[in-house]
């Protein structure tokens, strides 16, 4: 028998469907209350509103579960390639042997970028933020793919997941180059996906760049976990933007413009600002726990607890001993490294940390491992931008098929009753 919630409202009561979802969440459907009641429900930040239904990502804060289409993060890290995963996210299913190297062989058709997108890029200055011009780029890609995906047709649909995920990767990288003065790198097509983004990154014509297999590594797994996250803000975007039929492009670049926030993908650049802010006053990393208890201060510990897993990120358990293989690998010698591993070390016994379960976060570990590679602090966000790139397609390919409603949230008014208007004279 199916369960229905029951509203009382001014007098009269109304009976609303119960969705339980395959694990077991609980969602009442209130998609008839307007008409039927004359009332909407107020929820700031859409903390208890349930946007969509969706077959992606699960995710349990409370327990620390995070599954893509099913399967574990945990397993995924650890088991997969972050094309694997791509795949997996956008698709459904992990590929076969086969569709897995046709996937790849299909992004590697479409990773040259046009070339009169240089002319884009050459009018941004070096000092602009990589998340604007990555922004304005992804943007600008719907002026040389200006046909619109028709989401019902197979083909078409395949060959948009692929020259998004291939050109994506390149003008990502395009933006480190930029603000360095450097040549704009090609992809090269006899090597990996994770592997290019090294090379694109950091390849300069005076000198080959060699990879490191461990550094490979730890960032295939950072991809991975960055890969989707449920409804998260900048998500939620992608499927809002999307939702009005805007094309994948557009849609994706207002994610990007959304993740770029320092509350959302923003995260792992502040932890990293804040560790040089405790170098720059001296490195005494018990000082600042000591700051971060004392409720009347206003400095927070960027990096520790999450705002959906009220237990341990179960993607930093997995990104931590990757960042520990790299630091030990690269045998990076910097200050700043050092005072992250003190505050990590200290908050792992501290009773006020433990006790509050205010665990170091992924954000915390990915700006461990990318100041490790030398990467930009203002860099850090891009690269969750290439992680998370394959679950915006996906969300935004499911948010199509589905034939979800252009999105639309209701408000409470709260301004001016109706006043009379009073000529400019007598104001």
């Amino acid at each position: 028998m199916s369960k229905i919630a029951v509203l009382e409202f001014e007098g009269k009561k109304y009976e609303f469907s119960v969705i339980v979802g395959s694990e077991n969440e609980v969602a009442i459907d209130i998609n008839k209350l307007r008409d039927l009641t004359g009332a909407i429900t107020l929820d700031p930040g859409y903390k208890n509103s349930g946007s969509c239904k969706s077959e992606i990502t699960y995710l349990d804060g409370e327990e620390g579960i995070l599954r893509y289409r099913g399967y574990a993060i945990e397993d995924l890290a650890d088991k997969a390639n972050f094309l694997e995963v791509s795949y997996l996210l956008i698709f459904g299913d992990l590929p076969t042997k086969q569709e897995l190297e046709k996937f790849e062989t299909n992004i590697r058709k479409y990773t040259l970028v046009n070339e009169e997108m240089k002319n884009i890029i050459d009018g941004f200055p070096k000092t602009a933020h990589p998340m604007g011009v990555l922004s304005s780029l992804t943007s600008a890609l719907t002026a040389f793919n200006p046909k619109s995906v028709n989401v019902e047709n197979e083909k078409e649909m395949y060959e948009a997941v692929c020259k998004t995920m291939g050109k994506f990767l390149v003008i990502a990288t395009w933006t480190y180059r930029k603000s360095m003065g450097y040549p704009l790198n090609y992809y090269d097509n006899t090597q990996g996906y994770v592997e290019n983004f090294m090379r694109l990154m950091f390849e300069i014509p005076t000198d080959p760049y060699t990879s490191n297999p461990v550094v490979i590594n730890a960032l295939n797994k950072l991809f991975i976990l960055h890969g989707d996250h449920e409804q998260n803000c900048s998500t939620s975007t992608v499927r809002m933007v999307g939702s009005s039929h805007a094309g994948l492009f557009a849609s994706i670049s207002a994610g990007v413009s959304a993740l770029w926030g320092p509350l959302h993908g923003g995260a792992n650049q502040a932890v990293l600002e804040m560790l040089e802010e405790i170098q720059l006053k001296g490195g005494d990393t018990d000082k600042y726990m000591a700051k971060a208890k004392d409720k009347d201060d206003e400095f927070r510990l960027m990096g520790f607890g999450h705002r959906v897993y009220k237990n341990f990120d179960p993607r930093a358990k997995i990104i931590k001993k990757a960042a520990d293989e790299v630091l030990e690998t690269l045998g990076v010698n910097d200050p700043i490294l050092e005072i992250a591993k003190k505050l990590e070390a200290a908050a792992l016994v501290d009773d006020y940390f433990v006790s509050r379960k205010l665990y170091p976060n992924v954000d915390f570990y990915s700006g461990i491992i990318y100041r490790a590679l030398g990467i930009p602090t203002d860099m850090f966000t891009v690269l969750f931008a290439i992680g998370r790139l394959p679950g915006w397609i996906a969300q935004w390919k499911e948010m199509r098929e589905n034939k979800e409603p252009i999105g639309r949230p209701r408000q409470v008014y709260t301004g001016h009753p109706f006043r009379d208007f009073k000529s400019i004279d007598k104001r």
